[in-house]
């Protein structure tokens, strides 16, 4: 076995090279099409360098981990695992090649702990790698990122003539539109983003193998989305709402896994009891899902009824699934913290975060030790400390220059450390936000520029609560025209550099809010630490300048504040009832028509809605 090591080593370096250069488009000048020149390098590699993983599994490492060896030959992120397992026209030998399934190809990709969750036009490249950006190269194999969610059916279908696919184009990246012989942003292992798993919804099992099929080459599997809980997804019928067809869902997993040569994962709900929710589990898992994610919400629990996930759904799953399944947690993740938490809770394999990571594109990353990156990790008196939100979103904007632009981010003056001796003069400088330019911006096609807005009102929440100019300029920002972000930019930058020199000529003062910190003790106190989301927000809580999670009201409280209103059928049901039963009007009750028993007949569905009540957490 040490000979066949010996070998695979030296001849996989040299293989790898060659790969690399072919992978960057340096190919011969030839008559070949811009597809054949893609598939040259892989297809005739992939046999060799699979047979490689399969040797070295044998003798104990593992392709795609850190591991003495594998790392050398595999690279940190399974690269060669994905081209494998690619697509190929004229090279029988990988046709033949095992496919990984379970825990092995969980741990062929590094056996990843951290996982960014699939967010509608939420989680493209460019967060994606901002996201990553964070995490200490020791820790960088095990962050997993999902795509954004994509439509199988739309994805998959060509038009006659170019562009053959407007939407395809627009949301998967993969390749460059002049160029497809060279990789360009999502899936490409050159630039960092893997390991990557691309998320579609469907609910015909035909259309989502053929978008599958088109995204294989890029990505590491690709996942079923059983979770959505949208009106768009009852309408379309797919996400959580085929929950009801478990044959329908069957089929659709089972023809990836008997199709595609990379594996096929699945994220769910839980159901109305843990056992019905271990039945849908189990044929999701028999109809070939490699890895299970479980959401720990049920389908009614959005919006203002999102309260508390259920950690202990996910925990019985653990214990009544076989030891060997693969299971990531998603739901309650606020803080870093949080996520070992939730694995100690519930047995979990990895942690997915969505909303948590939307407001903190860090929360996977370990906090650092004092005294590193002082420039961007504020710590105060207290000992809290967080990512500034100016050292945020510097870090996003170099990133859409560098990788989506495609050229160098403007130069930049040192971020502001108060006690430093820094200049302070470029303070008085005014900021001007440039003016929109052509009718058509460059957001136009791509989702790394479409995307820009929502994010910054996500990671800036708390920052424009207090700076409206900042909320205006976000609001009037055209999508994808850098230069106006860059202004606002500049905005932010001056007044967290206003903040923090304030916060320190007055001891700390400047961030005490006594009132507001005894009224959220007093909701504590009133209504229970499980019943309010003021436990969270005291613990969470951070100046504007850091970044920090948005903790939504727990359900109760959404309705004492009117932001859940009884529909026409709960009006009609109790109005139904009453008649029945002869019931008058409570005397003193400021409702009409029967709201008030609608209310109370709302809140006690919602306490049913979890069993989980001993989390403080209300969010993510």
């Amino acid at each position: 076995m040490g000979f066949f090591f010996c070998f695979f080593v030296f001849f996989g370096g040299v293989a790898d090279l060659r790969l690399q250069r072919k992978l960057k488009g340096r190919f011969a000048t030839t008559t070949t099409t811009t597809t054949e020149k893609v598939n040259l390098g892989r297809e005739k590699i992939v046999a060799f360098f699979t047979l490689g993983r399969r040797l070295l599994h044998a003798a104990g490492g593992r392709g795609g981990t850190s591991q003495a060896g594998s790392s050398f030959f595999f690279g940190s992120r399974g690269l060669y695992s994905t081209m494998a397992t690619a697509p190929t026209t004229d090279a029988p030998a990988a046709a033949t090649v095992k496919k990984l399934h379970g825990r092995e190809f969980y741990e062929s990709i590094g056996s990843p702990k951290y996982i960014l969750a699939p967010m509608v036009d939420q989680s493209e490249f460019a967060w994606r790698m901002l996201s990553r950006s964070f995490m200490p190269p020791e820790l960088q194999s095990k962050l997993l990122a999902y795509t954004p969610m994509f439509h199988a059916r739309l994805f998959s279908q060509d038009a006659p003539k170019p562009p053959y696919n407007k939407y395809r184009d627009s949301h998967f990246q993969c390749v460059l539109p002049k160029d497809p012989a060279t990789l360009w942003l999502d899936g490409n292992p050159l630039v960092g983003d893997r390991p990557l798993f691309v998320q579609f919804c469907a609910n015909d099992p035909q259309h989502l193998l053929a978008a599958a099929l088109k995204v294989a080459p890029y990505c590491d599997a690709v996942d079923l989305n059983l979770g959505c809980p949208q009106g768009i997804a009852k309408k379309g019928h797919y996400g959580s709402f085929l929950q009801e067809d478990q044959e329908l869902i069957y089929r659709l997993i089972n023809t990836l896994h008997e199709n595609l040569p990379i594996p096929v994962t699945a994220k769910i709900r839980i159901l109305e009891t843990k056992e019905k929710t271990l039945e849908y589990a189990k044929n999701v898992l028999s109809a070939g899902a490699s890895i299970l994610t479980v959401h720990g919400r049920r389908r009614e629990q959005k919006s203002h009824l999102t309260g508390v996930a259920d950690w202990e759904y996910i925990r019985y799953l653990r214990d009544n699934l076989p030891a060997e399944t693969v299971i990531f947690a998603n739901g309650n993740v606020l803080e870093h913290g949080d996520i070992e938490e939730c694995i100690a809770a519930t047995g979990a394999d990895g942690v997915m975060s969505a909303e948590g990571n939307l407001s903190n594109p860090a929360i996977f990353a370990p906090e650092p030790q004092p005294g590193a990156f002082e420039d961007e990790f504020w710590r105060g008196r207290d000992g809290k400390g967080g990512w500034r939100v100016d050292a945020v979103f510097r870090r996003y904007l170099d990133i859409l220059h560098k990788y989506v632009k495609g050229g160098e981010p403007p130069a930049r003056r040192p971020l502001f450390v108060p006690g430093k001796g820094m200049d302070t003069e470029w303070m008085k400088e005014e900021i001007v936000i440039p003016p929109k330019k052509g009718s058509k911006s460059e957001a136009f096609g791509n989702p790394n520029y479409g995307a820009l807005q929502a994010h910054m009102f996500h990671l800036l929440r708390h920052f424009v609560s207090k700076h409206h100019d900042v909320r205006d300029a976000l609001a009037r920002a055209r999508l994808g025209e850098l230069e106006q972000f860059e202004g606002i930019y500049k905005m932010v930058e001056k007044k967290v550099a206003e903040g923090l020199i304030e916060y320190e000529e007055t001891d700390g003062k400047s961030m005490e809010d006594p009132a507001e910190e005894e009224r959220l003790k007093k909701l504590v106190e009133e209504m229970g630490p499980a019943e309010t989301s003021a436990t969270a927000i005291l613990r969470c809580k951070r100046p504007w300048w850091c970044v920090q999670p948005i903790i939504r009201p727990l359900p109760k409280e959404a309705m004492a504040r009117g932001a859940i209103q009884p529909g026409k059928k709960d009006k009609k049901r109790v109005a139904e009832e009453e008649a029945k039963g002869g019931e008058k009007r409570v005397k003193g009750d400021e409702t009409n028509g029967g709201d008030a028993k609608v209310v109370e007949a709302v809140k006690e569905e919602l306490e049913k809605q979890t069993e989980f009540q001993t989390s403080e957490l209300v969010s993510g």
